[in-house]
């Protein structure tokens, strides 16, 4: 089952593709809170960040799908997005962040393994689903 190099193939392009969705919010929370002041702590940005990242991959989805339908079942596809592999994309990407910076910050250093961390937890998971079930998301 593990060896189907075309559904490697297609689940990676889906995952890149859920990679930019979850990193947009994801990645400009924290940019955005690492350069103001505020009383939040590292969980709480790293909450809100998982949250944003959530909201723009689903937002991005739905502005691609309205290209072959129209917004409310766009939107609704969106939302039956494996929510599994975006929640596991999005504490993969933070728990890298706050391991190698001690903090949610997004610096140059260390943003490839974030985005690598991101993209490969949730791979296997969209693989297999997509050979078992025949679902993707693009």
């Amino acid at each position: 089952m593990w060896k189907c190099k075309h559904t490697w193939k297609k689940s990676s392009i889906n995952t890149l593709w859920c990679l930019l969705g979850c990193s947009i919010g994801d990645l400009g929370t924290i940019f955005y809170f690492q350069n103001v002041v505020h009383s939040f702590s590292a969980l709480s940005v790293m909450l809100m960040a998982i949250i944003a990242g959530l909201l723009t991959s689903i937002a991005l989805e739905t502005f691609i799908l309205l290209k072959d339908f129209n917004f409310k079942d766009a939107l609704k596809i969106a939302l039956g997005m494996s929510l599994i592999s975006m929640i596991g994309m999005e504490i993969a990407m933070n728990s890298v962040d706050f391991i190698l910076n001690g903090k949610p910050v997004i610096n140059i250093e260390t943003i490839v393994p974030v985005l690598l961390a991101g993209f490969i937890a949730p791979l296997p998971y969209n693989y297999w689903r997509l050979k078992k079930y025949g679902i993707a998301c693009h």
